[in-house]
């Protein structure tokens, strides 16, 4: 069972939007440490300013007041309350909240000024702390100032500069995924036309499509018309095929069916035997040409379903090489193999390559005529190919009809023969990729097959 795939409207929406999320995400992140980088540094000016108000204040009152403006800092600085520790240079605390944020153990304590994040009655806080020279009611030396201040209020302000941003891209992702869902729709339609057109054909209707179709689908389309195209030159030839064989089978049947008939319409024992042997004379041939068909048309169907077998033609010409001696001797003549020495290897079907020699050797006897004396079988490897020639010294072919003959059924003049010999043989030797060529000369009529060698 196939797995569903994904309709082609949802890949081409997540190709679409999948990167566009990314992208959003990276730059969404971007922002969000860009705002926390900028709100950590205004945060620690705001500090520092601060600071530096307590510092001058103190010196100035002696640590026990603050001026308004100070105040109105503490209060709000940067949209939340500061909170301050002053203690003398002998560790005396001067003003303040009581305890300052202590600081973790990696911040160095002899620098002059120093920011620090730590932990404030179970709250995180931002602190500076740095020191100054000052003199407070006679007491001069480094007196040291810390400023704090909630990170809560830090984190909330990076929320209201990156929320706003956060609820834009997410709106603009939103949108644009309902723009590319009905807009990938709406692209679709031509697709969904052509289906609805090849939908309303009938099984017998393979013309190609040539109705407007977008350039990115030209391709399926032409494939589409080319496999039409195809298909309904198969079926031509499967017709003319089955057409050929009924008209080319229905005399032979008719004669076994007539000798049948008067085998069983025999009054004396001699004529059924001599009908009987007519009716199997009969049945022979008919099936000799049943044969010739069905080879033909395996030969043929092969030209569209290749099953190659690396195999080595030796053995299969040397057992045709027998074949035509023993045939030789029985009607009299002479018949000469030459075989080289080195074949090579063939890539095809070794059956279909047995039967086409096979045919054109019977041909050989069965078509020279009473002038024939000689049948020849060559052999022999020339570089990347390999040519087989069967020849004979009989009357042979005429130039001008050999293309006729290479046709199916065809006959060149009367003869008891099927006309599918030469037909046979072709269609195998193109499916082994190779040519055949017929040749007529004073002496001789050769059939050469040329098949392309893989070693």
């Amino acid at each position: 069972m196939m797995r569903p795939s994904l309709s082609l409207r949802m890949r081409l929406t997540l190709l679409i939007l999948v990167p566009l999320i990314g992208i959003a995400m990276l730059v969404g992140t971007w922002a969000y440490l860009d705002a926390q980088s900028n709100a950590a540094a205004r945060f620690d000016r705001s500090l520092l300013s601060t600071a530096l108000a307590i510092s001058r204040d103190t010196a100035v009152s002696g640590g026990d007041a603050l001026s308004e403006e100070t105040r109105d800092l503490l209060r709000d600085t940067s949209g939340g309350a500061v909170f301050y520790h002053v203690y003398a240079p002998d560790g005396v605390f001067v003003t303040g909240y009581a305890t300052p944020p202590i600081p973790p153990s990696h911040v160095p304590v002899d620098i002059a000024q120093t920011y620090y994040d730590a932990i404030y009655q179970d709250a995180k806080v931002r602190a500076l702390r740095f020191t100054q020279s000052t003199s407070i009611d006679g007491l001069t030396g480094l007196f040291t100032f810390t400023v704090w201040q909630q990170t809560a209020v830090r984190d909330g302000f990076v929320q209201t500069r990156t929320n706003p941003m956060f609820l834009i891209i997410t709106s603009m992702i939103g949108a644009l995924a309902l723009i590319v869902w009905f807009g990938v729709r709406l692209g679709l339609t031509p697709l969904t036309d052509l289906e609805e057109a090849i939908a309303r054909r009938s099984a017998n209707d393979l013309s190609t499509i040539k109705r407007r179709i977008p350039p990115e689908v030209g391709g399926i389309v032409g494939r589409f018309n080319a496999l039409l195209l195809d298909l309904s030159s198969t079926l031509d030839a499967k017709n003319a095929f089955i057409s050929d064989a009924a008209h080319q089978l229905r005399n032979p049947i008719a004669g076994v069916l007539s000798l049948a008939e008067s085998v069983q319409g025999a009054k004396t024992m001699k004529d059924v035997q001599n009908r009987t042997t007519d009716l199997l004379d009969a049945a022979r041939a008919t099936g000799k040409l049943a044969n010739n068909l069905l080879t033909l048309e395996r030969a043929q169907a092969q030209r569209v379903k290749r099953e190659d077998i690396k195999f080595d033609p030796s053995p299969i010409l040397q057992k045709l090489a027998a074949h035509g001696q023993a045939e030789a001797q029985a009607r009299g003549i002479t018949f000469e193999a030459t075989l080289g020495p080195d074949l090579g290897v063939l890539s095809g079907d070794p059956v279909m390559f047995e039967q086409a020699l096979l045919n054109l050797i019977n041909n050989a006897y069965h078509h020279g005529g009473p002038t024939l004396k000689t049948v020849k079988l060559i052999a022999q490897k020339h570089g990347r190919m390999l040519n087989i020639v069967v020849c004979d010294d009989g009357k042979g072919i005429a130039q001008g009809d050999q293309e006729k003959a290479l046709g199916r059924f065809s006959q060149i003049g009367p003869s008891a023969g099927s006309g599918l010999g030469l037909p046979i043989a072709k269609a195998v030797t193109e499916t082994f990729g190779g040519d055949i060529t017929l040749t007529k000369d004073q002496a001789l009529f050769s059939v050469q097959l040329s098949l392309p060698s893989l070693a």
